[in-house]
């Protein structure tokens, strides 16, 4: 959770708006870093669940593929993380199902309340947007001791909202296995696995329980929280800062966010659903995708454009933007509503009228 209250401020939300004052040789000129590609994973269908033990050697996940290495939250502008950490996943008739293997010299971990701040510790953490509406999202955190926090968010802090920490995903189950010793500064270990089962009832809105079909389209991210510490007495110590203050964390992530904010659905990764037992299945970006990054475009603009004049622009104009853009040859007309306090952005294409909404909450709608 990246909130005033539980998470320290990390950075200004958005990077400074360099791109009114020169005409643009690319539309996401100045915001490059939040318009590179997320990963996507294809996640398969079994009918024999893994068991969550923290072991994940059961035969249930040689069914799963591994994700590529994390990267540094930032993406390629910063180094790659120094230890490794990837995910696998499968889904069943009522779970969705992880598994992380995270490489770890130093295996430690002191937080054991439930809803406690665990990325205090070192840990591991799921952020999950069922059916991809950028908002009603969910937050899952684990330690080395398992210790869980889990969260529902009806909308990003950006857009005002709230973390519902007292949510508690009912039949969530975690198990965490050590591949050492878990705080022993005397050894050195050689990681941690973490299995989860996160039940289809735990993240729907209501009695209707939101089971995904084949095919269909999620958000998902992960991020590994990595602080650096030294040993006093025996025990883990976080390095400190020349004022005495704890360092900042490492924040590696699987899929770049573009900037040190979790708290961004739009940039997470994607996740398909297959049924194909034969494992060929390929990710290809939907169209829809492509024409809703222009929307993030107007979105991501209109704001900094109101954080320079303290209110948004009235037109495409002054954001330069133009108003016509191609996509996979399709032709789509920009237009964008507009006052002072509240904006409207629409995308549609000219040929089938298909097309999209986005406002200053960054809700997204159809029409």
């Amino acid at each position: 959770m990246r909130s005033n209250i539980h998470r320290k401020i990390l950075v200004t939300i958005f990077l400074p708006f360099v791109a009114f004052c020169a005409k643009a040789q690319s539309p996401f000129q100045g915001l490059e870093n939040l318009f590179t590609t997320p990963r996507n994973y294809i996640i398969h269908y079994t009918k024999t669940p893994p068991v969550i033990d923290g072991d994940i050697n059961d035969t249930a996940w040689n069914q799963a593929a591994w994700t590529d290495q994390f990267q540094d939250i930032e993406g390629d502008i910063k180094p790659h993380p120094t230890l490794h950490t990837q995910v696998k996943m499968l889904w069943g008739d009522s779970c969705i199902y992880i598994a992380a293997k995270l490489q770890e010299p130093n295996v430690w971990a002191y937080e054991t309340k439930h809803d406690a701040v665990v990325f205090h510790d070192n840990d591991f953490e799921v952020f999950i947007n069922p059916n991809n509406t950028i908002h009603r999202y969910y937050e899952f955190e684990v330690n080395a001791l398992n210790t869980i926090f889990d969260l529902f968010l009806n909308s990003p802090y950006r857009d005002m909202g709230n973390g519902m920490i007292n949510y508690n995903a009912e039949g969530l189950r975690t198990a965490v296995k050590i591949q050492g010793t878990v705080d022993n500064a005397a050894d050195t270990d050689q990681g941690w696995t973490v299995e989860i089962a996160i039940p289809f009832k735990a993240i729907s809105i209501g009695n209707n329980v939101n089971i995904p079909a084949d095919g269909d389209l999620w958000r998902i991210n992960f991020s590994r929280v990595e602080w650096d510490t030294d040993v006093h007495n025996g025990k883990y110590v976080k390095q400190t800062t020349a004022s005495g203050g704890p360092k900042p964390e490492h924040n590696w992530v699987w899929s770049a966010q573009g900037v040190i904010n979790m708290h961004f659905p739009e940039r997470w990764g994607y996740l398909q659903f297959s049924k194909n037992t034969g494992g060929n299945s390929a990710f290809m970006m939907p169209y829809a995708e492509l024409q809703k990054q222009y929307l993030w475009l107007i979105y991501y603009r209109e704001h900094l454009y109101f954080k320079k004049y303290h209110s948004y622009a009235l037109s495409l104009k002054q954001l330069e933007i133009n108003s016509t853009v191609v996509i996979n040859g399709k032709t789509n007309q920009l237009t964008l509503e507009a006052t002072k306090h509240q904006f409207m952005g629409l995308i549609h294409d000219t040929q089938n009228s298909t097309g999209w909404t986005i406002n200053q909450q960054s809700e997204i709608g159809n029409y």
